[in-house]
């Protein structure tokens, strides 16, 4: 995390971050370590900055959100619960009889930045990581043709407010062994498409691939930051000397 706030600028003085709280491991456990990470902030960086977990009720018949909420009080870390009519919006919009993946991840998006802003928050942080950013790599090369993920830090113009993704560095493996010692409540998600969709399809071909070239895992990650070493096919005829 330090890494990701030093090489991206993710976390300014003065700040109050809204986390996104779906209830799983990586959010539950990234608003605990930037909890940690404000003390090495005010010491090391002289940045003080406010934390407050923000956590939608899709409607899915979520399990009961109260084991998280006691697990934070622990910390003084407070936890806004926001409900939401997304499962209705969904239901309304289905394709080929199936819940849209996109359309869930926009709403869900919207309505934290939504909660974020009426609780004086300029920034928002989300718990994606290393895993998610080489799969969105994958799906949009699969599925958009474009060689893209997502960016740590993202300002939005239109709703003046900021993302941020402070566990890009971190993989999904160190994520669960740290939540397990932990002993983090996880609340199991409603959604009915929850590991089965085409993210979880491929995870799991990148779990063969991993399998095969071990060494395939941190490459890619190291390949998302290494710009300088882009290489592709250019439209335009090349005269070299």
């Amino acid at each position: 995390m330090r890494k990701a706030d030093i090489e991206y600028g993710l976390i300014d003085d003065g700040d109050k971050i809204g986390v996104g709280i779906s209830g799983g491991k990586d959010s539950s456990l990234l608003l605990y370590l930037l909890h940690l990470y404000r003390y090495l902030a005010k010491n090391t960086f002289d940045k003080h900055f406010e934390l407050i977990g923000i956590h939608i009720d899709l409607n899915f018949g979520e399990d009961d959100m109260s084991p998280l909420i006691a697990w934070f009080d622990q910390y003084d870390l407070p936890l806004h619960l926001e409900r939401s009519l997304i499962k209705d919006i969904l239901e309304r919009n289905l394709n080929k009889g199936r819940i849209e993946c996109s359309l869930c991840s926009t709403l869900k998006k919207g309505a934290v930045i939504k909660a974020a802003k009426e609780l004086g928050c300029n920034k928002v942080a989300f718990g994606h990581h290393a895993d998610d950013a080489i799969e969105t790599l994958f799906l949009n090369m699969i599925y958009g043709a474009r060689i893209a993920t997502f960016d740590a830090k993202m300002h939005l113009t239109r709703e003046d407010i900021t993302f941020i993704r402070p566990l890009i560095y971190a993989f999904e493996s160190d994520i669960k062994r740290a939540c397990e010692e932990l002993v983090i409540p996880k609340i199991k998600s409603g959604c009915p498409n929850d590991g089965n969709s085409q993210r979880q399809e491929v995870k799991e071909m990148l779990h063969r691939i991993y399998h095969k070239y071990p060494v395939a895992k941190e490459n890619f990650l190291k390949a998302l930051h290494n710009k300088d070493q882009l290489s592709l096919l250019d439209l335009k005829m090349k005269h070299e000397d």
